[in-house]
């Protein structure tokens, strides 16, 4: 069964770096699109960032722009999120989701073809 399984959050302090990581196994994901979405307390879930299965594109919501940066290395099935300058407004849950045509979907990620469990980051101040 394909599953993805995140992992590398934690509690920072505001300023901080954490690198997300996000691996999957049950299948190869090489020809899938992988991205990254968050979802703070009382708050619906946001696409955070993604990047295309050939790796040649990458889009960032405009609040992590600068910041944030999404990589994938296809040959362990696997994708990251660098996260830089944290702040306590980055603090949620942490998924990585993979779908064929992901950025299609960003307004209808409960489509998407798979999720991970999440992981927890926390900044403060």
């Amino acid at each position: 069964q394909a599953q993805l399984v995140e992992s590398g959050g934690g509690v920072v302090q505001a300023g901080d770096s954490l690198r997300l990581s996000c691996a999957g196994s049950g299948r190869s994901f090489w020809n899938y699109d992988m991205g990254w979405f968050r979802q703070a307390p009382g708050k619906e879930r946001e696409f955070v960032a993604a990047r295309s299965w050939s790796g040649y594109s990458t889009w960032y919501a405009d609040s992590v722009k600068g910041r944030f940066t999404i990589s994938r290395d296809n040959a362990k099935n696997t994708v990251y999120l660098q996260m830089n300058s944290l702040k306590p407004e980055d603090t949620a849950v942490y998924y990585c989701a993979a779908d064929t045509n992901l950025v299609a979907r960003l307004s209808r990620p409960q489509e998407l073809d798979y999720w991970g469990q999440g992981t927890q980051v926390t900044v403060f101040s």
